[in-house]
């Protein structure tokens, strides 16, 4: 009983992050499994068969709050299917992978990303342009369902991450709108993994475990996201994306532990620096753009 509450808390964790960031799910279930001594392909089978379940109250939770764009989802999902069930084949035969290389592109999208939201000098319509479109989003698709199954995680990194650096929709549409199509994503690669696997390899009560805390925890993300500017929201996702990349990235070249803690610890401190940047010039923003409160004479309150 101890056992499956541990890991039910740390479902309903790495849902909170992913629900309300967009990201994480997977890398911190998916962390927990295998400092608990899981094989990576079948930590990875445990983690998207309980996303089937997240994902779906995850998806339920943001339509519910507004922040899906379902023509995103619409394109974005079918290749990131696609990608999974590759990716599921590849880690159950495969052992080589580009985790550090791929770990180091996705860590300078999230410096990208994090300047963008965090900085003063950020013109204040944070979406321009169209919405992105087949061309962007198919590859995208297929590459993040391809990483997400393969390593256990990164569809929100690498999907959330692009469609923030794009700067062509909302970061609470992104979030909202990655988390939803992450169930076909999570369905896909679960079907590939109960394929190449053998069903018995894979332990039931921690699969239930890990959704029953996501499930849980996703109505509650849902909402979080609706409240938190877009501002405060991308400089958040952002220090995620380099914290969760940087550490592995320096694990995968075999930098001394010492060295890791510390470069993290910096890097947390400027992400809380980044992060209370970020709320501050939100908060300037938004008084510059509330209505003057005015008496019933037509005078300004303040001359009053």
């Amino acid at each position: 009983m101890r056992t499956f509450l541990l890991f039910a808390l740390a479902g309903l964790i790495a849902q909170l992050v992913d629900g309300s960031l967009g990201m994480a799910y997977g890398v911190t279930s998916t962390s927990v499994l295998l400092a608990a001594g899981t094989a990576p392909a079948v930590a990875s089978a445990s983690v998207h068969l309980a996303e089937v379940g997240t994902t779906l109250a995850s998806g339920a939770s943001h339509w519910r709050f507004g922040n899906v764009d379902w023509r995103v989802v619409g394109i974005l999902a079918l290749p990131g299917a696609i990608g999974a069930m590759v990716g599921a084949y590849v880690l159950v035969n495969l052992t080589e992978n580009a985790e550090p290389y791929m770990a180091l592109v996705l860590l300078l999208l999230g410096v990208y990303v994090l300047l963008r939201f965090s900085s003063r000098a950020v013109a204040e319509r944070v979406v321009s342009g169209p919405r992105p479109g087949g061309k962007f989003l198919g590859p995208l698709g297929l590459v993040a369902g391809f990483l997400d199954a393969s390593g256990g995680g990164g569809w929100g990194p690498v999907a959330t991450s692009s469609l923030l650096a794009s700067g062509r929709l909302e970061p609470r549409k992104v979030v909202g709108s990655v988390d939803t199509s992450e169930f076909v994503v999570a369905l896909a690669a679960s079907i590939g993994f109960l394929v190449a696997l053998s069903s018995a390899e894979i332990d039931v009560t921690v699969v239930l475990a890990l959704m029953i805390g996501g499930v849980i925890a996703a109505p509650f993300a849902a909402y979080i996201v609706r409240l938190l500017p877009a501002r405060v929201l991308g400089t958040a996702a952002g220090g995620l994306i380099i914290l969760t990349n940087a550490r592995t990235f320096l694990n995968g070249i075999d930098v001394a532990s010492t060295v890791v803690t510390i470069v993290l610890l910096v890097l947390a401190v400027l992400w809380v620096v980044a992060i209370v940047v970020a709320v501050r010039t939100a908060r300037r923003e938004r008084a510059l753009h509330e209505p003057a409160v005015v008496e019933e004479d037509g005078t300004p309150a303040a001359q009053a």
